[in-house]
């Protein structure tokens, strides 16, 4: 197991949705292909919305950039 993936279960284990932004970001920055950053961006979109993260428009514009998400 990679420390990010170690880093990520205790994140969930913790509930610290915060964390869990930062992390899934983290992972879509090395992630190999372009659909498993989209997958590490969408978890990081949806845990920002949750906890009313301040880059939760960011990642939903960064996904609609990628044609993974619906323009507004």
């Amino acid at each position: 197991m990679s420390t990010l993936e170690a880093r990520l279960l205790a994140a969930h284990a913790d509930g610290d949705g915060m964390a869990m932004v930062a992390l899934y970001r983290e992972a879509a920055e090395t992630a190999p292909t372009e659909a498993e950053r989209a997958f590490f961006l969408t978890q990081a979109h949806v845990f920002a919305m949750e906890v009313a993260h301040p880059d939760a428009r960011t990642l939903r514009d960064t996904l609609v950039r990628m044609g993974r998400e619906t323009p507004l």
